[in-house]
């Protein structure tokens, strides 16, 4: 509805909007509340509580087959930036980080960034969500100049500091 708007908007007024689709987001100051937190503030939370615990079984959801593209929240921010300043269309644009992870390979890193050395339980009951998400980001590459600059281990690093 909201690109719907802005698409009028911009035709009817002259109304400067653009309408930004960013994949999935992390970063200090995540929501690491197990009820309603994402992927990743749920796994680096799990991963510290059970070694905390000295338990030596994490379980997760799903099958961790499946994929997701991440973008570091600071990155993000300047995807934003760069697009208010240097994008005048109401088209769609993606902004990511073009690198594609699945979840067990996910939960494998942060598992070794937080030296957590137990087991992954994956819970099949639980849902997986879409089998792939990522986007292509080249047109905001080619049109503002943006690339995610922020690589998946550091960004994990300082979510979990």
């Amino acid at each position: 509805m909201m690109l719907v708007q802005s698409q009028a908007y911009r035709e009817q007024y002259g109304f400067n909007s653009i309408f930004l689709l960013p994949v999935n987001l992390y970063g200090p100051g995540d929501n690491f509340d197990l009820d309603t937190s994402h992927v990743i503030p749920a796994i680096i939370r799990k991963c510290l509580d059970v070694k905390q615990k000295g338990d030596h079984n994490l379980t997760l959801w799903g099958s961790g087959n499946v994929t997701r593209e991440f973008i570091y929240a600071e990155d993000a921010a300047e995807g934003i930036l760069l697009a208010a300043q240097d994008y005048d269309s109401s088209d769609p644009m993606n902004i990511g980080s073009g690198v594609e992870i699945s979840i067990k390979d996910l939960a494998d890193k942060i598992k070794q960034l937080t030296g957590y050395r137990g087991e992954v339980i994956w819970d099949g009951s639980k849902p997986d969500g879409q089998p792939r998400r990522r986007l292509d980001i080249s047109k905001a590459m080619g049109i503002f100049g943006f690339k995610a600059r922020t690589d998946l281990e550091s960004g994990l690093m300082k979510t979990i500091e």
